[in-house]
């Protein structure tokens, strides 16, 4: 199962409450209070973990509880303060509160980073000892504070793919396969549309020990911004790649014309973010060991002058090579524009 988006409720533990108590010893007349502090209760964290892929084990147990603190002791002993709970997550995971309705309402983290941490609720300070209370006027006192309630709520937790690259295309393009011969991924390909119901990250290695992450993008179809079929499911997953490749059936041979399909995929993903369509792209003509792929190459090449197309064929392998070394310049020359602080599009950004 792959869940890349949940509502939790999660409640911190709350603090122990103070102790009242009196020294009594042997030859120590008029001991005093000495009642405790409670402990302060746990934290409930989250954390990135890079070998975590997705949200399967919170929909499992929506509900996130963390231990409450000790209570105070005799001999000014303060409570134990509980351990925070720690919450793993994939790498790239958003979280959001949400309202009464459980919808969800504003950003409160990202966590994009292997390690990194974030405190979604804080546990409850711990109550206050019966020594706190004394005074020249109240020598015995038996008040106390009870141990403050942990931090809690209800969220929203959404996983958006972190990859270098991210194939997109129409259903039977033939991402997966492609992602299949670029890395060692194991995407599931069959010839039927929606096999892919999930994103998909291999890992492409390169010349001189270095690597790229590609992820497969479930294939998207007209009016997928509008959420039609699983469109923001698939959408939104894009919105974390550097580069978008798009994969094309130069073939035809789902009965629809290549280039409407690139206009079409294009402006699905301007329509839903704006942004996107200026990420560096490129043409990835799949399927050209069919009839009628070469005219229909060239024909795409006329239209996108200014964007590179690579003619391949996922199934047989070829142009593989090509499309690697293509990915990695663009990437070592991404990596030197970001050194000089700036961002570098060696390839169209336009919306054509």
């Amino acid at each position: 199962m792959f869940v890349d988006r949940i509502k939790v409720f999660a409640q911190a533990g709350s603090g122990g409450r103070g102790c009242v108590s009196f020294r009594r010893e042997k030859f120590v007349p008029r001991g005093g209070p000495d009642g405790g502090d409670g402990g302060k209760g746990g934290d409930i964290i989250l954390r990135a973990d890079v070998h975590t892929d997705n949200l399967t084990n919170l929909f499992y147990e929506p509900i996130i509880k963390a231990k409450s603190g000790g209570h105070g002791q005799g001999k000014k002993m303060h409570g134990r303060g509980a351990h925070p709970k720690i919450v793993k997550v994939p790498v790239g995971t958003m979280v959001y509160s949400t309202n009464e309705s459980r919808e969800a309402t504003g950003q409160l983290a990202d966590l994009t980073n292997d390690g990194e941490e974030f405190v979604l609720c804080l546990g409850g300070k711990g109550g206050k000892g019966n020594v706190h209370f004394k005074s020249s006027r109240n020598r015995a006192p038996i008040q106390f504070t009870e141990g403050e309630e942990g931090e809690q709520g209800d969220f929203l937790f959404e996983l958006r793919t972190i990859a270098d690259a991210g194939l997109v295309g129409y259903p039977n393009a033939g991402k997966s396969t492609l992602l299949g011969k670029l890395s060692a991924a194991h995407p599931k390909v069959a010839a039927y549309p929606f096999t892919t119901l999930r994103p998909s990250v291999g890992v492409v290695e390169f010349d001189e020990y270095s690597r790229a992450t590609i992820a497969d993008i479930p294939g998207l179809i007209e009016g997928a911004h509008r959420n039609i079929g699983l469109g923001h499911d698939f959408l939104r997953h894009i919105t974390r790649c550097r580069y978008l490749l798009f994969v094309v059936d130069v073939a035809g041979s789902e009965g629809r014309h290549p280039i409407e399909d690139l206009q079409s995929l294009r402006r699905e993903i301007d329509l839903y973010d704006p942004q996107l369509s200026k990420r560096p792209w490129s043409i990835v003509a799949n399927k050209i060991d069919l009839d009628s792929s070469a005219e229909n190459v060239e024909a795409i090449r006329q239209r996108f002058a200014s964007t590179k197309v690579i003619p391949i064929s996922a199934q047989h392998g070829e142009g593989i090579n090509e499309l690697k070394q293509h990915l990695a310049s663009w990437l070592s020359a991404d990596l030197i524009s970001q050194d000089a602080g700036t961002k570098g599009e060696p390839v169209s950004a336009g919306l054509t």
